[in-house]
């Protein structure tokens, strides 16, 4: 395999439809995992929090070889019987190690690479061009196979993909500037995410043991994020949204965590507390005054993402 440059992932910050419709393009928000693709003799994948992935996908090794070689953006993604990219899919997949499970997994739940972006092509790195100049080369490459594809641009105003993100059930839209150039590792609002839904990463600090038909498992999660000094903060518990076999896969990796005292300050009395190292997801209604999640309802883990780069996601209408 050649040597391609590393890049780092470029993140949306959250908001609200830019008023300014005309200078922007638009995408789908897929539900799914964010992955950097080197493909030249083989296919490498990377995670957000740069691990190697490439053998938790074997669908995706078709894509190479390339002449010449090229580095894409995409996100990994199942899709369910509705159409519809389902995180809650992905789970069994996004923690296995063992070929064998791997391949039965891959035949049983396919994932699909939807690729948006192409950051560099033989010895040329393409990052400074304006995306929209960038589109039309990934475009041209004509990536189409059984499981990777380059998911169309939206055409039309904002609101109405928005309106028609809701309408079919999806996470929402990316607003990306045409003019932006892409900007490795930075949280940049050239690219704004504009959700239907509330979403929070979250540090797992403990767990509250369960009663009645979860009596000897997991009640709860109690989770923390980092606030803007670095300090993890309770943000409450979740304790809906669980599977069984999301349930017992929680307790077999939290157990061999546990410590003694809490990370993080809160009056939580029965909790069993752990090193805050597993990263999950929630959606949720709204924080409250106290700093809380309201309703929150668990999503599963997310393995791709470092407990150290969990922070409270902005609400739209907050600076940020």
């Amino acid at each position: 395999m050649t040597r391609l440059p590393h890049y780092a992932a470029m993140l949306a910050t959250p908001g609200l439809l830019p008023g300014d419709g005309q200078r922007w393009g638009y995408e789908v928000k897929f539900d799914g995992i964010r992955a950097i693709g080197y493909v030249d003799s083989g296919l490498r994948l990377m995670s957000r929090n740069d691990k190697n992935i490439t053998p938790a996908w074997p669908e995706f090794a078709d894509i190479a070889p390339a002449i010449p070689p090229f580095v894409v953006d995409g996100e990994i993604v199942a899709f369910a019987a509705d159409g519809r990219s389902s995180f809650e899919a992905l789970q069994p997949r996004m923690h296995q190690r063992n070929p064998a499970t791997i391949r039965a997994l891959a035949r049983a739940v396919p994932a699909t690479y939807m690729i948006f972006d192409l950051l560099h092509i033989g010895d040329h790195p393409l990052i400074d061009l304006r995306y929209d100049q960038r589109r039309e080369l990934l475009e041209k490459l004509g990536l189409k196979g059984a499981h990777w594809q380059v998911p169309p641009r939206l055409r039309g105003a904002g609101t109405d993909m928005l309106a028609e993100s809701r309408r079919l059930g999806l996470e929402g839209i990316v607003c990306k500037r045409l003019e932006s150039p892409y900007l490795p590792g930075q949280r940049s609002p050239l690219w704004i995410k504009v959700k239907n839904v509330n979403n929070q990463e979250v540090v797992i600090v403990g767990w509250r043991p369960g009663t009645g038909r979860r009596a000897d498992r997991i009640g709860s999660l109690l989770m923390a994020v980092h606030d803007e000094r670095g300090k993890l903060v309770y943000i409450g518990n979740v304790g809906t949204g669980f599977t069984q076999a999301m349930l017992d896969d929680l307790l077999s990796k939290l157990q061999p965590l546990q410590r003694k005292t809490p990370t993080v300050d809160t009056d939580v009395k029965d909790a069993i507390w752990v090193e805050p190292e597993l990263v999950g997801e929630v959606a949720f209604t709204e924080w409250t005054g106290d700093g809380r999640l309201r309703h929150p309802s668990w999503r599963g883990l997310r393995p791709d993402k470092a407990a150290s780069r969990v922070f409270r996601e902005p609400q739209p209408w907050e600076p940020h």
